[in-house]
């Protein structure tokens, strides 16, 4: 508990300022991820990850060119069934740079990522909408996406994800998938493992 505290003013549970860090890897089969970090001592986080990296088959190198940071806020559905077309208006005004629904049927704004919670606030107020989730993430470029077309891929990949999850100091993995051929089961549980 009290970790957890000390975590959410900025610090780790000795006292020491906890530093944000990004880890840009390409695992097999050629999918680029950026990790996100929060640790008290950079040096130790890193050297674990990057073993970890190397042990699943993988390498440390540049892959933020692949991304682009976007804000994300998510929207509770409501009673009104508002669809695009009904907040598409109020969300460019409000700075949105894309506006969809999710599987849910809930509206997806997607921002700069310093615009992320003026907007939020303003549709909240001129729409009466309640904000489900509001993120800064790393969106991967459409048309760098990877197709996966085995399950074993998706086998090391998870086995990956699971062991770099079970790291405290990460914060958010990005990869740069696409479902390919896999099973919609297989590739839902993937995502399910991925921050975005």
């Amino acid at each position: 508990m009290e970790a957890a505290i000390a975590r959410g003013q900025g610090k780790s549970a000795s006292g020491a300022a906890l530093e944000n860090v990004t880890l840009e890897v390409i695992m097999p089969p050629t999918v680029a991820m950026i990790i996100e970090i929060e640790t008290d001592n950079k040096m130790r986080t890193m050297m674990d990850l990057r073993l970890l990296v190397k042990t699943h088959g993988g390498s440390v190198t540049p892959t933020s060119y692949l991304f682009q940071k976007k804000g994300r806020v998510a929207f509770e559905r409501d009673e009104r069934n508002l669809g695009v077309d009904d907040v598409l208006d109020e969300a460019i005004e409000a700075g949105a740079e894309d506006v969809e629904t999710d599987e849910d049927g809930s509206i997806v704004v997607w921002t700069e990522p310093s615009k992320t919670m003026a907007a939020a606030e303003a549709l909240q107020k001129s729409l009466n909408l309640k904000v489900e989730s509001s993120d800064i993430l790393w969106d991967p470029n459409e048309d760098t996406k990877v197709p996966l077309e085995s399950e074993a891929a998706v086998k090391a990949l998870s086995e990956f994800l699971e062991a770099v999850q079970d790291n405290p100091q990460v914060q958010g993995v990005y990869a740069n998938v696409a479902q390919g051929s896999l099973a919609d089961d297989v590739w839902e549980d993937l995502q399910s493992r991925l921050n975005a």
